[in-house]
């Protein structure tokens, strides 16, 4: 049975990461139906070829470039993908600098030429759509059980509904087609309206539901979709659907595009519908499913940070929350499995040997989101305490030139102090400060100030203390022995914290070494955390819903991060805990999307970072933190999403007749 996994596993693995080199299958209406679908081997091929074509946006997605391949650039061994969304938006930032914007993954480009005309293209969106529609084409006269064939069906529709969506969302109405285009079909198909398209995918996820499996048998895991993987795609379509419609009027846009519904023009009742759905499908799952939270009741706060992060660490192990997630083999030798997370993103003191490390940086934004343990009933968010004077909302532009001393600063005698009593979560998704991390201390540190009061901050040096001993303005003295600030926005040597924290969840504490693409541990897609925080918003947002529950399952996630208080489901409070609870697992970008948050954010801004500075005039030694302007973002005059990025550029219109989104 060990084999008839890996096998599947194997596949999907693979097949996900073949990039061009699949441009050279033939394509699905080539490959005889009799010698594929009939038999079971050839048949775990051809859905692990479309799982592997899902656009998820995964530890391998780049969000500035494709979904679903490795790329390699050259002889020099670099590799360019396995970004992240989280980097565009105030949730973390890349460490030598990234700006706000849109995805630019050209997930339509790389298909477009299939609706011109070109049936030959395999890859991209519409190339990708189209190995679906062959796929269910084909199953209406294989020679197969009639139980495999309307599994392979939903399968297949829960494929294409995944496809489309990476479409809406990123363009708004697109064409839809549904049947593999032929000589003598117009292959000018226009596009729907958003509403159109948004209706499509969801039935699409009505088809998938149908003839899915509740469980999963052994040889398939959490890989293979479930009809609660099914629900719960359509729970999280349904309410990005519900958004738009509610507030795509905050960013006006006009045009033709707009003129003719093709992006926006959702009515509130249209509004109250995908609420609804989304509300029905989170509940089927909540309700039905059986899957319950992940140790939801911790005796103590290091227990919940303890079980926090091993649901990301070993997500297999959490079956009782995931829903569907992807799995990955070890892509060391061969180059083209495995992904690089913990290459890319282990602070400098841990790196695993490859010349780019440390450059997922959360920001001072989130950590300031977390509550403490005070469990008041209100579930307010505690920032970090910086000064005496109780003012926590400036921001030194640039502390190497500008750093007031005579700011009422609180003293701390350990750099760990001001973190204390913060939420388990916090500790189990983000490296802090002094944290403990692979048998290291993690030593994050801007600069110092010397006895007689001159300021070193971002600068490499050294000063001798009151008490006689030498102090490192970077906390160590030479570069593997400190992860924060040095080089700061500088890209190539840019593998030090430039927000004063480093990304913790998803990385494997046990892998010490490893050349590139040794990471397996698998992206969790959906899990049921999730759904809970979908429904919450649903039924809040609509009125409608059970409120009572929304607040249960808002507290609910709470107490599995050891709070012993329940709070009200309020808006603020379900959004505030929906980016705390899922933090770095892509959603951030999106949420900005579908609420229309973006640009109203982003409007010159400059994210913020915490620097740690050693205050030498004192005896002994004292620690305090500046709240500053993340330097790249500053260096840059702050960052702005401007409104027509809600939707990209339709490519090549003069070629495909389609109308260009506005702006464009």
């Amino acid at each position: 049975m060990k084999r008839k996994i890996i096998y599947f596993l194997s596949a999907i693995a693979l097949l996900s990461s073949c990039g061009k080199e699949f441009l050279n299958v033939e394509p699905l209406n080539k490959v005889p139906s009799s010698v594929l679908l009939s038999d079971a081997a050839g048949l775990s091929s051809l859905l692990a070829n479309l799982y592997a074509k899902m656009p998820m946006e995964d530890f391998n997605y780049n969000p500035g470039k494709f979904f679903n391949y490795h790329r390699d650039l050259g002889g020099n061994g670099f590799v360019d993908f396995g970004w992240s969304t989280s980097f565009y938006t105030d949730e973390s930032v890349y460490s030598s600098g990234m700006g706000v914007g849109p995805v630019n993954d050209a997930y339509w480009e790389q298909g477009v030429v299939t609706m011109s005309g070109n049936n030959n293209i395999s890859n991209g969106a519409y190339g990708s759509i189209r190995q679906v529609n062959q796929f269910l084409l084909d199953l209406e006269t294989v020679n197969i059980d009639e139980a495999t064939r309307k599994r392979c069906i939903s399968e297949a529709h829960f494929i294409r509904a995944y496809m489309y969506f990476a479409l809406a969302r990123r363009y708004g109405g697109v064409p839809i087609i549904e049947k593999p285009q032929v000589p003598g079909d117009n292959l000018f198909v226009p596009r729907s309206t958003e509403k159109e398209t948004w209706d499509f995918i969801l039935q699409e996820c009505d088809l998938a539901v149908e003839n899915l499996p509740n469980t999963s048998n052994a040889n398939d895991g959490v890989y293979r979709a479930t009809k609660w993987a099914a629900y719960a795609l359509k729970s999280r379509i349904a309410l990005h659907a519900a958004s738009v419609a509610k507030y795509w009027d905050k960013a006006p846009l006009t045009g033709e595009a707009v003129d003719s519904k093709l992006v926006g023009g959702m009515t509130a009742a249209d509004a109250q519908n995908y609420y609804s759905q989304c509300l029905a499908a989170s509940a089927t799952i909540i309700d039905n499913s059986g899957k319950t939270l992940y140790k939801p009741a911790p005796a103590s706060r290091n227990e919940a940070i303890k079980n926090f992060q091993d649901l990301f660490q070993n997500p297999t192990g959490a079956g009782d929350e995931v829903i569907f997630m992807k799995a990955y083999i070890d892509g060391s030798t061969t180059r083209m499995q495995g992904h690089n997370w913990d290459i890319y993103f282990n602070p400098s003191q841990t790196s695993l040997g490859y010349s780019y490390f440390g450059r997922f940086n959360p920001t001072l934004e989130l950590v300031d989101l977390f509550e403490d343990y005070a469990d008041n009933g209100t579930g307010k968010s505690a920032p970090v305490v910086t000064r005496t004077d109780n003012v926590e909302n400036e921001y030194v532009s640039n502390p190497g030139s500008s750093l007031d001393l005579s700011k009422p600063y609180k003293l701390y005698d350990n750099v760990t102090d001001i973190f204390a009593n913060k939420d388990a979560r916090m500790f189990a998704s983000i490296i802090t400060p002094g944290s403990a991390w692979k048998g290291k201390t993690i030593i994050i540190q801007g600069g110092l100030v010397k006895s007689d009061g001159t300021k070193m901050i971002y600068q490499n040096g050294n000063a001798v203390g009151l008490d006689g001993k030498t102090y490192y303005t970077y906390g160590a003295a030479t570069k593997p022995e400190f992860s924060g600030f040095s080089d700061i926005g500088n890209y190539e040597n840019g593998n030090f914290t430039s927000s004063g924290f480093n990304v913790k969840k998803y990385l494997k504490e046990s892998l010490l070494t490893g050349p590139q693409f040794i990471s397996t541990t698998p992206f969790i897609d959906f899990r049921l955390a999730e759904i809970y925080l979908n429904y919450a918003e649903a039924a809040i947002e609509s009125g409608s819903g059970d409120a009572a529950k929304a607040a249960q399952y808002l507290n609910a996630l709470r107490k599995r991060a050891g709070h012993a208080d329940n709070i009200p489901a309020t808006l603020d409070n379900i959004l505030k805990e929906r980016r705390i609870e899922l933090a770095f697992e892509g959603h951030r970008y999106w949420d900005l999307v579908r609420r229309r948050d973006f640009h109203t954010i982003f409007n010159k801004t400059s994210r913020k970072a915490l620097v740690p500075v050693v205050d030498l005039r004192q005896n002994p030694r004292k620690y305090f933190f500046v709240r500053a302007l993340i330097y790249p973002d500053n260096n840059a005059g702050g960052r702005t999403f401007e409104t027509k990025w809600y939707y990209k550029a339709i490519p090549d219109v003069s070629t495909n007749k389609l109308v260009q989104n506005p702006q464009y």
